[in-house]
This record gives structure tokens, sequence and C-alpha cells, in this order.
């Protein structure tokens, strides 16, 4: 399995806090079969001029000689499109995944749906990309909504834990796969236990291990081999009425 979205380049984020948390993660996930993952530290677009400040590279340098066998790790990072990505930055490819002329992006979870939609345009347009991360949390996503970003070029990388979760958020997980508009699972891990590995074992149990394969293994792979990717079938997943109702309720009271 390929992890293209995580949060484990030690002490710069919201992620992982250190080199030793950091090292953990990757060797549990290496256990658990991930073989490839890559680091998406968040960077706001109007503060990246031509590739990762130099606090990233210096974490990265700290983590490198310690990571452990049987991953690799690239490099990446989750771009907030609060503007447009600078000409060196689409040149650079610093903060594209493993340097191809894929990049993950996110919005603020209140974006409008024009300006999502010019911003992953303007992406398009400079000769980028854009793998928009877990649309699932935007209140503008839809199906509909994420066809027309389909359309526009965009790729989709839907939450994979998220995917099996009893919440409106996991029904509209659902909805995307379930209609064949998700192009990867990834799993957003900050240092935490979230992997690939349960959402793989559970799709595979519901009978999609086909999808299971796609979505984590070889979409992944053809990104970070800068190679196009190839369409996901539908694949319906139900959750149990109790399960999602229990959900429902769970988010009201937040």
């Amino acid at each position: 399995m390929i992890d293209l979205h995580s949060h484990l380049l030690p002490g710069v984020d919201d992620g992982s806090r250190s080199v030793e948390q950091s090292v953990g993660v990757l060797t549990r996930m290496a256990a658990a079969g991930i073989t490839d993952i890559v680091l998406t530290p968040h960077l706001d677009a109007s503060r990246v001029l031509e590739g990762p400040p130099p606090e990233h590279d210096e974490a990265f340098a700290a983590l490198s000689p310690l990571i452990p066998s049987g991953i690799r790790v690239h490099r990446g990072a989750e771009i907030m499109l609060d503007r447009a990505l600078t000409p060196r930055v689409v040149a650079t490819r610093r903060v594209t995944l493993g340097g191809s002329r894929y990049v993950l992006v996110e919005f603020t979870r209140l974006v409008a749906s024009r300006a999502a939609t010019t911003a992953l345009h303007q992406v398009v347009k400079a000769g980028l990309v854009p793998l928009v991360a877990h649309p699932e949390r935007y209140q503008v996503c839809s199906p509909a909504q994420v066809r027309q970003w389909r359309d526009l070029g965009a790729l989709i990388q839907v939450d994979a834990n998220t995917l099996f979760a009893a919440s409106g958020r996991g029904d509209r997980a659902r909805q995307l796969v379930g209609q064949g508009l998700a192009d990867v699972l990834a799993a957003d891990n900050h240092g935490d236990v979230r992997t690939l590995a349960d959402p793989f074992r559970r799709l595979v149990e519901a009978g999609h291990e086909e999808v299971a394969q796609v979505l984590m293994v070889a979409n992944p792979a053809a990104i970070l081999a800068d190679q196009p990717t190839e369409q996901v079938e539908a694949c319906e997943i139900t959750m149990p009425l109790f399960q999602r109702l229990k959900g429902w309720l769970g988010e009201l009271k937040e």
C-alpha cells in the first residue's frame, strides 16, 4: 500500500512532534504493509515562493537517517490554496508529491464552490494536477461538485478511515467512492495510529479487493511515477443503520 498524505515530518505542523514519534509511526506502518509514504506538511500557497521553508528541509535531514527499513519516504506538501501557486513553485516541483506534476491541495472547510473551482482551475492551467484532499470535509462537497472538479482535471483523495465512519462525513465519503469519484484513499496520519491497513482489509472483506488495489496501490504508484491514473469503478459501501444513527447523534452533540 502507498499513502500519499501524512503529517510525519517532525515538528513543523500539527502532526508528529518529534523524530522519535515519526520513526515509531513509520515502523508500525512498514509492519502493516505500507511500502511508500509521502510527507505532506501543511503549507499555505501564499507563503510558498519556490519550495518548502528551511525548517522543513532541516526536519527531513534529521529524520532521513532513521527511516526504518521496508518503507520508502517521499516529500511533498498539503497546500492550502489561499492564492495561486507562483510560477517558481510550479517549475521546481519541490512541494509536489514526490516531485511529480501532482500536488496535494486543500481548502478551508467553509470554502465557497466558486472559489474552490477557480483555485483548482488555476492549478491545472499552470500545468500541475491537483489532488483534492479529503473533500468530504467541505460543506460544498457533493457528487455533482466533485464531478465538476474532476472535469477540470483534478483528482480526488478521500480519507481512508472516514470512509467507514458513521457520520455525515462518512456518508459523503461513501457517496464519492460509491459513484466512482474517488481516485485515491489516504490515511492523513498526524503522528497517531491511522494507516491504510484497516480500510484496505475492510474493502477486501466487503468484496472490493480490486477497488482497494487501485485506490491504495495502483493510482498512488502512478502518481509517484508521474504517470496517468486509472478510473476507479463504482463501489457501494453500506453501514448498518444503527451505526449511522449513532454517528449522526454524536455529530449533533459536538
